[in-house]
């Protein structure tokens, strides 16, 4: 099972270096979003040694994937734009109807579980047409950047957590995602060590309310995670490709990960 969980964390950390695309949306897909919930949450409880087994390995893949592909990241974003977002949209899709049928396992459909996911799409989708913060790389530490690299990690980690918002997106808006970026892309432990911090507070912190919200509110909790996830696609969504060849990629790209995330659905079980 260990090497499965790095396989699952490999797929998250990749996600989660993307603006626009949730690591908790990918946890979705893969079937481990209520176990990485409750693993995070009860981290330091009584079956803490359970929980790390799980963790440990996500971990390794998700700390793997974020060191080992920031550069490959970088370039596909920078080469290949609109094929790798079409990717992603392909991915989202196709796990909008397996959260719908997770939805019917948990509660009755009502209509205001229908206005919680509309008010769920619109705050997402509103994202796509926020203006990101200025951005200066910071490479020098002083107070007040350590506080904001800590903080921005908190912020982050609690988007990476919830279906639809993408952490990296949250990291854009603030104004460091180039600073990590480059952090990571240059191995500056120092940086890499705040933001890690501040992600690690804010996993803690935030699985806490994300699984006392699924055991009480299962029914309108789901409802807004769909919401999010819906209103991603708005993030995500790249404008149409210039040539030929974009589009003839953008198309092959978004069916790959729809076809992904299908199977991914049947064997993540």
């Amino acid at each position: 099972m260990e090497w499965k969980n790095m396989l699952r964390g490999i797929a998250m950390g990749t996600s989660d270096l993307i603006p626009g695309v949730s690591g908790g949306t990918i946890a979705v897909i893969l079937g481990i979003y209520d176990r990485l919930i409750e693993a995070i949450s009860g981290i330091f409880s009584r079956h803490w040694k359970q929980h790390l087994l799980f963790l440990i390995p996500l971990g390794i893949g998700m700390a793997g994937a974020i060191l080992g592909l920031s550069r490959v990241i970088e370039f596909l974003l920078l080469e290949y734009y609109e094929p790798t977002q079409f990717f992603f949209i392909g991915l989202i899709l196709g796990i909008i109807p397996m959260l719908f049928f997770e939805f019917r396992t948990r509660a009755v459909m009502r209509p205001v579980h229908i206005v919680a996911m509309v008010i769920g799409a619109i705050l997402v989708a509103s994202m796509a047409i926020i203006k990101p913060a200025d951005t200066v790389i910071i490479t020098e530490l002083s107070t007040g950047t350590t506080i904001l690299l800590f903080f921005s990690g908190w912020l982050g980690s609690m988007a990476m957590l919830l279906p639809g918002i993408s952490g990296s997106f949250v990291l854009l808006l603030i104004g460091v995602y180039p600073t990590v970026i480059s952090a990571l892309s240059n191995l500056n432990l120092l940086i890499i060590g705040i933001v890690g911090l501040g992600v690690a507070v804010g996993f803690i912190v935030s699985s806490k309310v994300i699984r006392y919200l699924l055991g009480h509110f299962p029914g309108m909790t789901f409802s807004v995670i769909i919401g999010l996830v819906i209103g991603s696609l708005a993030v995500v969504f790249p404008g149409l490709p210039d040539t030929t060849i974009m589009w003839i990629l953008s198309v092959l790209s978004f069916f790959a990960g729809f076809i992904i995330v299908r199977l991914l659905g049947r064997f993540s079980v």
